[in-house]
C-alpha cells in the first residue's frame, strides 16, 4: 500500500466503495487522514464495514468539514449529469479528485531521492496490453516495477515507493478527468477513436481528458504518441510545437522519417540519424496483428525513455507471455479453439480480433457504445455465426441482418453452447471468439468477470464432453 500524504488530520469523503474507493480509503487512513465513506449500493457498504470502516451517509453530511472528495472513476463527474456528490462538493468548495491524483500528490510530496519513475499509458484501445508489455520489459531488464492503475491492482494498493521503483500505470479517461498534478516521466497515448462519449459530452471532451496525461511533463521527459489516427496526429503536432519534452511518434502502418514504426511485423527505430531494424515481431507469439505491433512500438519507445538499452528492450518484447482477456486462447475442444477477447469493449477493439481470423463464430453484445458495430461491416463476411448477448443483442442483430447468421442467445452460457455446437458441426477447424464490442456492465461487474465467465462456460463444455466419452 502507498500511504497518501497531504491530508493528515483532515477528513476526506470517499464515494464509491468498489476496488478503487476502498483502496483509497485504506491509503488515506494509513497516511493519517480520516475518511467518511459512502456508496449507494448496500453490498458495497457491507464490504466496507467488513473491512472495519464506519459509514457516513454523505447525502446528509456536513460537507464543510471535508478537505476533499475522493470520487471513484465510474461515478459521473460532468456527463450525462454531475453526480449528487459532485454537486454537493462544488457547492461547499470541496475539491474533487481520484486515486491517481492522491498518488501523484504523494509522489510530489516525497523527497526527490525517493520519487519513483512513472510511466502512464492511455488510449482508446490497447492500454492493458501495452501496460503489461512495458511492465514485462522493465521487469526482465531488472527494474523494480509495479503495474496497476486501471489494470489489475489499483494504484494505491501497489507496494510503497522508493527512488528505484518504476510504476507502470494504465489510465482511463475517467481517471484522467480526476487527475491534475501527475508528472509522468514517460507518457503513452496509443490511439484515439470515439468512446465513452456519454461521459465526456463529445469527442473534444474525450480527447481533452486523454491529453491530461501529458500535463506537467518537461525537459527530460518522453511522450510516445500513436499517429495512425487523426486525433493522435493532431496531438503530436501540437505538442511538438511546444518543444519541451522528447516526442516519439509511433506507427504500425507506415514508415516515418522520425519515430518508431512497424512494417509487415518488423519493428524499426528511426529516432536517430538513420532507421534500423529492431526486431521481427512475427516471432512474438503473444503479439499477433497490427494492433499489437503498435503496442510493441509503444513499449519499445517507453523502455528507451526509461534508459533501457534498445537491444535489451527488443529482446524482452519477444518473450511477452500475453494478457488475460485480450485475444487469449483458453481451450481447444476437438477442432474448435476458444478465444477470450472480453477486453474488447468497443467496436474498434473487436476489429483487432475479428481481423486476425479468416472465419469466426462470434459472441458479441453487452452494453453497446455509440455507433454499435456498424463500423465492422467490412468484417461481417468473416462471421460464420453471431451469438448475441445482453442489452445490445437486438441492435446488433439488426445491424447483422442478411449479412451473417444470427442467434440472439441472451446469456453468455447459451451463446458459448450454441457457438460450439455450430462450430463443431462445420467439421472444420474453427474459432469461437468472445469479442463483445460492448461494455459488460449489463450482465457482469467488469470485462474481467465476463472473461472468467466465458472461461468457466468453456470448461463446463469440456467436462460434459469428457463425461460423455
Amino acid at each position: 500500500m502507498i500511504p497518501v500524504r497531504g491530508f493528515e488530520g483532515r477528513t476526506v469523503a470517499v464515494f464509491g466503495l468498489a476496488r478503487t474507493g476502498l483502496a483509497a480509503a485504506r491509503a488515506l487512513v494509513a497516511g493519517g487522514a480520516e475518511v467518511a465513506l459512502w456508496d449507494e449500493n448496500p453490498a458495497s457498504r457491507a464490504a466496507a464495514q467488513a473491512q472495519g470502516f464506519t459509514l457516513t451517509d454523505l447525502s446528509s453530511a456536513d460537507w464543510s468539514r471535508f478537505a476533499a472528495l475522493m470520487l471513484s472513476p465510474g461515478v459521473p463527474l460532468t456527463h450525462p449529469a454531475p453526480h449528487w456528490t459532485v454537486a454537493k462538493a462544488r457547492a461547499a468548495g470541496v475539491e474533487i479528485l481520484g486515486d491517481i491524483e492522491l498518488f501523484a500528490r504523494t509522489v510530489n510530496a516525497a523527497p526527490e531521492h525517493r520519487r519513483p519513475k512513472i510511466v502512464a499509458i492511455t488510449g482508446t484501445n490497447g492500454k492493458s496490453t501495452t501496460t503489461a508489455l512495458i511492465g514485462h520489459v522493465c521487469a526482465q531488464a531488472g527494474r523494480d516495477v509495479r503495474i496497476g492503475g486501471n489494470i489489475g491492482v489499483g494504484v494505491l494498493d501497489l507496494e510503497d515507493m522508493h527512488g528505484g521503483a518504476v510504476y507502470v500505470l494504465e489510465m482511463s479517461s475517467y481517471q484522467l478527468d480526476l487527475t491534475s498534478s501527475l508528472h509522468a516521466d514517460v507518457t503513452v497515448i496509443l490511439n484515439i477513436s470515439p468512446d465513452h462519449l456519454e461521459r465526456h459530452g463529445d469527442m473534444e471532451g474525450y480527447v481533452a481528458a486523454k491529453r491530461r496525461i501529458l500535463s506537467n511533463q518537461g525537459k527530460g521527459d518522453t511522450a510516445v504518441i500513436g499517429v495512425d489516427d487523426a486525433w493522435g496526429q493532431r496531438i503530436c503536432t501540437e505538442i511538438t510545437a511546444a518543444n519541451r519534452r522528447t516526442i516519439v511518434p509511433i506507427s504500425a502502418s507506415k514508415a516515418m522519417g522520425r519515430g518508431i514504426y512497424v512494417l509487415q511485423g518488423v519493428l524499426y527505430d528511426a529516432t536517430g540519424e538513420r532507421a534500423y531494424e529492431v526486431a521481427d515481431l512475427n516471432r512474438a507469439r503473444s503479439l499477433p496483428g497490427r494492433h499489437n505491433w503498435q503496442n510493441a512500438a509503444a513499449a519499445f519507445a517507453a523502455a528507451k525513455g526509461l534508459g533501457i538499452a534498445a537491444d535489451e528492450a527488443a529482446e524482452h518484447l519477444l518473450t511477452f507471455p500475453g494478457l488475460a482477456h485480450r485475444m487469449e486462447p483458453v481451450a481447444q475442444l476437438g477442432r474448435v479453439k476458444f478465444v477470450n477477447d472480453s477486453k474488447a469493449t468497443n467496436a474498434d477493439a473487436a476489429r483487432q480480433a475479428l481481423s486476425s481470423y479468416p472465419k469466426v463464430y462470434w459472441i458479441a453484445g453487452g452494453q453497446p457504445k455509440t455507433g454499435g458495430i456498424e463500423g465492422l461491416a467490412d468484417l461481417f463476411p468473416r462471421v460464420a455465426g453471431a451469438y448475441l448477448i445482453g442489452e445490445g443483442a437486438a441492435a446488433f442483430a439488426a445491424t447483422l441482418k442478411d449479412k451473417a447468421p444470427v442467434v440472439e442467445a441472451g446469456t453468455l452460457n447459451a451463446a458459448v453452447a450454441r457457438a460450439f455446437a455450430d462450430a463443431l458441426a462445420s467439421g472444420q477447424d474453427a474459432i469461437v471468439l468472445l469479442s463483445p464490442a460492448a461494455a459488460s456492465f449489463d450482465q457482469f461487474i467488469d470485462f474481467e468477470a465476463r472473461g472468467e465467465a466465458f472461461r468457466a462456460a468453456v470448461q463446463a463444455l469440456a467436462q460434459t464432453r469428457q463425461g460423455a466419452a
